[in-house]
C-alpha cells in the first residue's frame, strides 16, 4: 500500500500556525544525556537490542529497564510578545512532565505559558480513520496489461487499510489501495512526537535556550571480559579482566555528537500505579573522590551523592534502535583469584521456614553437584579498587594446545565499590561430587528436642588435591546444636554451617554430624 504524500507534505508546511524554530549554522548546539539504569542478567529480553532476521519486535519502553535525562542549547529565534514554537527533535518516549525550558539569553523575560505533547502521528490507516465519511479517490490496479483505474467516492469504512467506498452511482468497493489521496491533512496530526510551547517573551531576537526532559527507552549495564589462568594449585589462580559499557537505545531519538554520563547505583524513581508515567524530579549534588580515569578520552569515574558517574571524555552518537559499547576501564592483569568449591548437598529448596518442622523425610534429598566460584577482592593492590557496575561477568581460559580461549562460565556481579569482595559462579564441577544422607532421626516431645545425623560423602576423582566448602543449612527448629561432628565447622549465620575440608586426589573424605533441635 503507498500513500501519495506530496500534498499532504505541503499542507503540513503551509497551514500550521506554529512557527518551527531554526538554529543558526554559527551557533554551536550542545547535547547532552544522562544514562540511568536497572539493568541486570535477564532484565532484557535479547531480541530488543538483538533483532531477528525475518521477524519483527516493536518497540516497548515498558521492556526496557532504564531511563535518561536529556539537555540540549541550542538557538532560537524568539518573537516579542506571544507566539507559539515547535520542537519536533525529541525522544517518542519523552516524559512531558519532566520538560524544562529556559532562555540563557532573557531568563527573566521569557515565559513558557502552555506546552502540549502531540504525539498523534501521521499514518495511512490514521488518515482514512479520519475521512470516514468524506470523499476520497484513490487508484486500484487492473490485471495484465491494463492501466490502473483512479476511483472516488465517500469513504464509509477503513479498517487495518482495507478501505470500503460509496461511489457516487451507489457502487460498494472494498479493496487495499495502493495509492490513496486525501484533501488536506486533518488538524492535530503530525509525521513525529513534537512539543509544542506557547512562549511569551519581552527581547525579539536570537536567544540561547537550554532544553531538558526525561526519556523512558533507553539503558545501560555493564560487561565484563575476563581470562583465567591456573594459579600453584587447583585452589587458586588469576584473572585478567576487562571492562565495556552496553548502551541500548530504544526511546525513539537519536543522540549526535553527544556528551555522555552515565549513573550507576540504585536511584529511586516512583513508580506508577498502573502503568501511566508519574512525573519524577531528580536531585543532584556536587561530587568529589575522584576514582579511575580512562586513557585516550574513556570514561572517567567519580563518586556522585551516594552513587557513581561516568563521564565520557569525549563526544559520541548514540542512533536510535541501536546498541553501543564503550570500554568501560583500562583492562586489569594478574588480578590473584580463589577458586572454591561448595557443596551443598540438600535440596535447593530446603530452609528454615520458622516454627518447629519434624517432618522425618523432609531435606533429605541429596545433591550432587559440586558449585564452581571464583572470587577476588576489588583492591588496588590486586589491580583494581574501582567502582563496579552491576553487568554480567563472562570468563574464559586459554587452551595451550591451540592458543584459543574458550568460554568457561559466567555470572550476575552487582554494583561493588572497591575493597569489597565479588563472588561468581562458573558452574558445577565435573570430577568432584557428593553424597548427602540422613542417618538417624529421633524426636521426643515430651523433652521437646530432635535429633538428626547426617554422613556427607565427597568424591575426588582429579589427579590433585581439592578443597571443598561443605555448606549444611539447619531448618528444623531456631534453637540447635551440633553434637558428634567427625570434624570443625564454622557457622555462617543462625541456620548454616560450613564444613572447609580437603580432599585428596582421586580420594573420599567423610563427614558425620548430629545437630540437636529444641523448642519451648
Amino acid at each position: 500500500m503507498k500513500h501519495n504524500y506530496k500534498s499532504v507534505t505541503s499542507l503540513m508546511l503551509c497551514s500550521a500556525l506554529a512557527t518551527t524554530f531554526t538554529t543558526s549554522a554559527l551557533a554551536k548546539e550542545e547535547t547532552s544525556i544522562t544514562i540511568y539504569s536497572k539493568s541486570g542478567v535477564g532484565s532484557i529480553q535479547p531480541h530488543l537490542y538483538r533483532p531477528i532476521i525475518g521477524q519483527y519486535y516493536a518497540p516497548n519502553y515498558n521492556q526496557i529497564p532504564g531511563y535518561a535525562m536529556v539537555r540540549s542549547i541550542k538557538d532560537m529565534d524568539l518573537k516579542r510578545g506571544r507566539s507559539t514554537y515547535n520542537l519536533s527533535d525529541v525522544a517518542a518516549y519523552i516524559d512531558p512532565t519532566t520538560v524544562s525550558f529556559k532562555s540563557l539569553t532573557n531568563p527573566k523575560g521569557t515565559t513558557v505559558l502552555e506546552q502540549n505533547f502531540m504525539f498523534d502521528l501521521v499514518s495511512l490507516n490514521k488518515l482514512a480513520e479520519r475521512y470516514v465519511g468524506k470523499q476520497i479517490s484513490f487508484e486500484k490496479n487492473k490485471s495484465g496489461d491494463k492501466p490502473d483505474i483512479t476511483i472516488e467516492g465517500t469513504l464509509i469504512s477503513a479498517l487495518n487499510g482495507q478501505l470500503v467506498v460509496e461511489q457516487d452511482n451507489g457502487n460498494i468497493v472494498s479493496t487495499h489501495a495502493n495509492s490513496v489521496t486525501f484533501p488536506k491533512l486533518p488538524e492535530g496530526f503530525f509525521s513525529k512526537p513534537t512539543l509544542v510551547w506557547d512562549i511569551e517573551n519581552s527581547k525579539a531576537g536570537k536567544h540561547n535556550v537550554e532544553i531538558s526532559y526525561q526519556t523512558d527507552g533507553i539503558t545501560w549495564w555493564a560487561d565484563y571480559n575476563a581470562v583465567y589462568s591456573e594459579g600453584k594449585n587447583a585452589n587458586e589462580g588469576y584473572l585478567d579482566l576487562g571492562a565495556w559499557v552496553s548502551i541500548l537505545n530504544k526511546s525513539g531519538g537519536s543522540y549526535k555528537d553527544t556528551k555522555l554520563k552515565l549513573v550507576a547505583g540504585d536511584v529511586n524513581k516512583v513508580q506508577p500505579a498502573y502503568g501511566g508515567r508519574v512525573a519524577r524530579k531528580m536531585a543532584y549534588t556536587e561530587a568529589d573522590e575522584v576514582g579511575f580515569s580512562s586513557p585516550s578520552q574513556g570514561f572517567k569515574e567519580k563518586s556522585f551523592f551516594e552513587f557513581h558517574l561516568y563521564t565520557l571524555g569525549r563526544k559520541t552518537s548514540i542512533p536510535e534502535n541501536s546498541t553501543k559499547q564503550v570500554e568501560l576501564f583500562p583492562k586489569a592483569t594478574k588480578i590473584p583469584v580463589d577458586k572454591k568449591l561448595v557443596y551443598y548437598g540438600a535440596d535447593k529448596n530446603t530452609r528454615y521456614y520458622g516454627g518447629v518442622n519434624n517432618s522425618r523425610n523432609y531435606g533429605t534429598k541429596s545433591n550432587k553437584k559440586v558449585d564452581v566460584y571464583l572470587e577476588f577482592k576489588n583492591e588496588k593492590e590486586k589491580g583494581l579498587g574501582i567502582p563496579l557496575p552491576k553487568g554480567k561477568l563472562r570468563v574464559s581460559k586459554l587452551d595451550t594446545d591451540d592458543g584459543s580461549l574458550e568460554f568457561i562460565g559466567e555470572d550476575n556481579i552487582d554494583h561493588t565499590p572497591k575493597d569489597e569482595k565479588v563472588l561468581i559462579k562458573l558452574g558445577s564441577a565435573f570430577d568432584v561430587v557428593g553424597e548427602r544422607k540422613q542417618m538417624d532421626f529421633v524426636v521426643n516431645h515430651n523433652r521437646k528436642y530432635m535429633d538428626e545425623t547426617y554422613e556427607i560423602t565427597l568424591r575426588n576423582h582429579k589427579d590433585e588435591s581439592v578443597d571443598v566448602i561443605v555448606k549444611e543449612p539447619l531448618y528444623r527448629s531456631a534453637n540447635w546444636k551440633i553434637y558428634n561432628s567427625s570434624t570443625s565447622y564454622n557457622k555462617i549465620n543462625s541456620n548454616t554451617v560450613e564444613f572447609p575440608i580437603t580432599i585428596p586426589k582421586d580420594g573420599t573424605k567423610k563427614i558425620s554430624y548430629m545437630v540437636r533441635y529444641t523448642w519451648k
